[in-house]
């Protein structure tokens, strides 16, 4: 499949189920929007599906891991070598998105997509090379192995749907990759490198100012052009951003809805929606990173978050911990009683217009 072909494919979530999964949600015998944004997520799933049987029984995260040579700047805190051992301890069960997957039933995929080292057996290997470029002295990667690591992504998605996933999770592993995301999102959002950069896994404020200016630099270098997500991505990005970006878009071509993360997850989507309108409506915001421009990304891409809680974890944790929120939402779609059953006036909308409330209980 070409990135085009993909492209093509991806059509929006289905109006009708979105407008008959609210009036689910209406007719549920409790006060009006009550549960606000969980509400909002079920309707938005029911219009991926295109029904409003909605199922999250079967559930996966898929971690993508590789590393990125920026880190020869100086940004961050920990060497290189932490990605091969979290890669590693993620087809172990050791690591944060694994102890929470445990909890909310959700199966782990960790995927080399371009870690510096090869790893032991366990992991999907989809390597397209032994980390990126520094993208402060020249390019991340070629645009081929931009498109071959988007085009993998999609791909992914699709098998996951053929093997009867109800929904997916993304989630990224990789020293240095906020650099990465934060580069692409200054390009993607027209916002300066000092306006999008954090301190990631916990620089001091002397490595946040090399970090920053590692970014300006590999803008300046690489001349990324905003109109082409695909060159942003293969001048500053990096394999795992591309891979999330693919897996977002395939999981809108083939109709599963797939949950972002923190602020990388986020780029990803966002990288997404530019190349496919459309995509976006595939995907849905979990939580709020802790990571300064993580709130911009989101109101870019329109969304709204279930959880804020401070978290800038990373490895798809915010996600997966989300689906026991989505879990209690469905219950309530699912099983509650309507107005009907138990035969009480159901609450009516506030009305402006007219200066009238909805009934009280």
């Amino acid at each position: 499949m070409t990135l085009e072909q993909l492209l093509a494919a991806i059509q929006p979530p289905s109006a009708e189920a979105r407008s008959l999964a609210k009036r689910r949600w209406d007719s549920i015998a409790k006060p009006l929007g009550s549960l606000g944004l969980l509400e909002d997520a079920v309707v938005e799933i029911a219009g991926i599906r295109g029904n409003t049987q909605v199922r999250l029984d079967r559930r996966c995260v898929v971690v993508f891991c590789a590393d990125n040579g920026i880190v020869e700047e100086g940004v961050t805190q920990t060497g290189q070598e932490v990605t091969a051992v979290v890669s590693e301890n993620l087809v172990s069960g050791k690591t944060s998105v694994c102890a929470i997957a445990r909890a909310m039933r959700c199966d782990v995929l960790p995927v080399d997509i371009g870690v510096a080292r090869d790893l032991a057996d366990g992991l999907l290997v989809h390597k397209i090379a032994y980390g990126t470029g520094n993208i402060a002295r020249g390019p991340a990667m070629t645009r081929a192995q931009a498109l071959d690591a988007l085009l993998f992504g999609a791909s992914l998605a699709e098998k996951l749907k053929r093997d009867g996933y109800d929904i997916l999770a993304t989630g990224e592993m990789g020293i240095g990759n906020t650099t990465t995301s934060s580069a692409v999102a200054s390009v993607l959002m027209g916002r300066s490198s000092a306006e999008v950069t954090g301190r990631g896994a916990g620089l001091s404020a002397e490595g946040l100012m090399r970090k920053i200016d590692a970014i300006k630099r590999a803008i300046s270098v690489n001349r990324p052009d905003v109109n082409d997500p695909v060159d942003v991505i293969a001048k500053v990005g990096g394999f795992d951003l591309a891979g999330m970006t693919g897996l977002f878009l395939g999981a809108a071509a083939c109709k599963i809805p797939v949950l972002i993360d923190g602020f990388i997850s986020a780029v990803a989507a966002l990288a997404a929606a530019r190349l496919c309108p459309d995509a976006a409506g595939y995907a849905l915001a979990t939580h709020l990173s802790d990571e300064p421009a993580a709130r911009m990304v989101l109101e870019t891409l329109g969304k709204r978050p279930m959880i804020t809680a401070g978290m800038r974890l990373g490895e798809g944790t915010g996600a997966v911990a989300a689906l026991g929120l989505l879990d209690a939402a469905v219950a309530v779609y699912t099983d509650m009683s309507t107005f009907d059953d138990i035969a009480i006036d159901a609450y009516q909308p506030f009305n402006a217009t007219a200066g009238t409330l909805a009934c009280s209980r």
